[in-house]
Formats: C-alpha cells, structure tokens, sequence
C-alpha cells in the first residue's frame, strides 16, 4: 500500500485505523477527498494525508478562521459574471447550503483570506512580468500562500456602443474631449490592468472624461455604456456579448479562486470545486462568449506556464 497513489475503501479504512462503514460518514460529512470511479470509491492517496494534516487539532495557527455555520459559503473578491452564475447553480444545487458573495475586488478579497472571514477568495491581478497573476499580492499580504484553483481564463478589454460611434480604437482615444468613461474601483484586477494600460501610454487619469466614476460590477459598466451615459468602459467580453455591445480586445487572464489551506477540504468548498467539472457548469460558460475553462479546476503553482 506505500506505493499506491489511489487506495480503495477497505485499504483507506485501514490506513485511517477505522470501521468501512465509518470512511463513507467521512466522505459525506468530513470532506474526506474521493471520487467515484466505475462505480466504487477511490482515494488519493496524497490527498488524504494532506486531509489528515489539514484536520490535525493540536497543531499551530498563524491565522485566526472566522468560525461559519456548516452549510455557509463564504466566497469574496472580484465580480465575474460567470462566477455569478456558478454561485446561484450552487445554492440550487444544494438547498442545504448557501453560497454567498462580497464583491470587493481582487485586493479585498485576498485581504478577506488574511482576516480568515472568507472561505474562497477571487482574483486577477496581472503580476509585473504581465505573466504570471496573485502570488505576487499573495506573498505580500499573507504569511503563508493559499492553495490556488482556476476558476477560468477570460477577456479583458474595452466595452463601447454598438458600431463604436466614437471610433475608439485604443486608450489613447479615451482623451477625446467627446468621449466619456466609466471606471472599476480602486483594487480590483479590471482597474490595475486599466492603469497600466494608460501608464504605458503615457497617458494622465486627469485627461479622461469619467476615469473617477467608479462602478461595483462588470455589468454596472456595460449598463452605462447600453445607457450612452459613458461611450467606454474597462470590462470583460461576456458582458459586452450579454448586452450586444462592441468590444476592443486587450488579453486573456487568469481568475483564480484562492482557499485558505485549513479550509480546503471543508465540505462546501469540495461541493464548490466539484461543481466547476459538472457538464451543467461547462454548458452555461460555452453559452457566455470571452471564457476559456481549459484550465478550469486545476491547482495552479506559482511560475507555471
């Protein structure tokens, strides 16, 4: 059994030191991590240690957890509109749970994990190298990094009206004295990568029309766009596809969910993750223009390509 990388349920019984009966009561209770193959249940093997580990009571903490209510799941940071949509397929899925959400941007929610009153954090913040995204934040706010999952790759860009009456072609045009913005709050990955955009060209906040009008949600922006109350806004293509809008592509970034390790295994974020490999979740993304899920799910590591 040392070399094994998937155990079965006798052998996991026997390594846990109790009943059969007793592994399928952590499963469903505990967050023993499982999956279900031709029908039977296996164990990673890796993962159960780190089970083990993440449950071991008499062991130090550097972080103090906000204690949650068993069926409560706590998830912040930024706003994604298919994180919306995963959010409302989980509460329906599992009316014994709630999912909630704090849209507070990237830097708050990574902020949340520091605090502990969060189960799952959202972020996209593009790194210097233009590469690589949160560890960089992540190593500066918290003692010790999460255990990063991505949620999905999407498109950042710039919304504009239908047939982009204004000829916007690039930021550089936003200073047309004809051309009024909306912006994303400070702290959020949409605002940072918006900034460095214009810092890049060289261009000053002062010189655009709206740049200190700052709304919470992607959709708030495109809503002002869809209105002609702005005539551009920084977002993400799903949200000018959903509102049949133009969009200037800028580039693909990652969105990753941040969990605490202690937390890693508690029942509703297993539910959670487990939710993003359903065929029900991947419908609903293929229905949203600007998403990839290629790497939906998968644990990332810092530097990886």
């Amino acid at each position: 059994m040392e070399d094994k990388v998937f155990l079965n349920t006798k052998e996991v019984a026997r390594f846990l030191d109790v009943n059969e009966k007793v592994v399928y009561t952590l499963i469903s209770e505990k967050g023993l991590p499982a999956t279900k193959v031709t029908g039977k249940w296996l164990f990673p093997r890796h993962l159960v240690e780190r089970w083990i580990e993440n449950n071991t009571i008499n062991y130090p903490r550097k972080r103090e957890l906000v204690p949650f209510g068993p069926g409560v799941l706590v998830i912040v940071g930024s706003n994604d509109i298919l994180l919306d949509r995963a959010i409302s397929m989980f509460n329906v899925a599992f009316q014994d749970n709630i999912a909630v959400f704090g849209n507070l941007g990237s830097m708050g929610g990574i902020r949340a994990l520091k605090k502990g009153i969060c189960h799952i954090a959202t972020s996209h913040l593009v790194q210097e190298d233009g590469r690589e995204y949160n560890f960089q934040y992540l190593r500066g706010e918290l003692d010790q990094l999460p255990a990063v999952v991505n949620f999905c790759q999407r498109e950042q860009g710039l919304i504009v009206a239908k047939g982009n009456p204004k000829g916007i072609r690039n930021v550089s045009d936003l200073k047309k004295s004809d051309v009024k913005i909306v912006n994303r709050p400070r702290g959020t990955g949409t605002r940072l990568l918006f900034d460095s955009k214009l810092a890049r060209a060289g261009i000053k906040q002062e010189e655009i029309k709206g740049y200190h009008t700052e709304l919470a949600r992607h959709l708030d922006v495109g809503l002002e766009v869809l209105s002609g109350r702005a005539d551009a806004a920084p977002g993400i293509r799903a949200v000018a596809h959903l509102l049949g809008l133009d969009f200037l592509p800028w580039r693909w970034e990652r969105f990753d969910l941040l969990i605490p390790k202690e937390r890693f295994f508690d029942k509703n974020v297993q539910l959670f993750l487990g939710l993003l490999h359903e065929q029900r979740f991947q419908k609903v993304a293929r229905s949203l223009e600007g998403y990839d899920l290629t790497r939906c799910g998968r644990v990332i590591y810092p530097q990886e390509n």
